[in-house]
């Protein structure tokens, strides 16, 4: 089994886009949301829960956790998680303190990633995105996409081949919930 899973969304027109591959491939996926996002697309975010996705939370400002202060980073969480329902946490760019790491393990189960595709970084082809993921899975990885504006080029290039890739390595997706991770 791997986990495919989509950071910084929901994204008018990007998430309904990555929901349609989703279903297409009957397959579910855990979304890391923004709480900045969901303000601002409240709709969507309701969509991905009610197609039976997976939320976490990703702080309400993507905040870089070795730049914020504990306090400032702790009060971002929980101003995303007053309109995120999840049990999960994935901080942005994958950077928390140990201290910060310490104080949300109570509220929220930390899930980070082992493939990443950037495909969030435009110098990378979208060819390059799928190689980076087909080359890096292996049986329980965490797979990290982005359903953001940054990604959407890439993204709409690769996940179709990404998904398809995996299938064919005979690869069963699952939301994070599955295996209580």
């Amino acid at each position: 089994a791997v986990f495919l899973t989509f950071d910084d969304g929901p994204i008018e027109n990007i998430t309904p886009w990555v929901l349609d591959q989703l279903e297409s491939h009957k397959i579910p996926a855990t979304f890391f949301c923004l709480g900045k996002h969901v303000d601002l697309n409240p709709d969507v975010y309701h969509s991905i829960l009610e197609k039976g996705h997976d939320v976490g939370n990703h702080g309400y400002d993507h905040l870089n956790g070795w730049k914020t202060k504990k306090t400032a980073y702790l009060a971002n969480i929980d101003k995303a998680s007053s309109m995120i329902d999840g049990k999960y946490f994935r901080p942005p760019y994958g950077k928390m303190t140990l201290k910060q790491v310490n104080a949300v393990k109570h509220s929220y189960k930390v899930v980070m990633f082992d493939v990443i595709a950037y495909d969030f970084d435009r110098s990378v082809s979208p060819k390059k995105c799928i190689e980076n993921v087909l080359k890096n899975t292996k049986s329980g990885s965490i797979i990290v996409l982005h359903d953001s504006l940054k990604a959407w080029d890439n993204l709409k290039n690769s996940l179709d081949d990404i998904i398809i890739g995996l299938k064919e390595r005979e690869f069963q997706f699952r939301k994070i919930s599955d295996y209580n991770i």
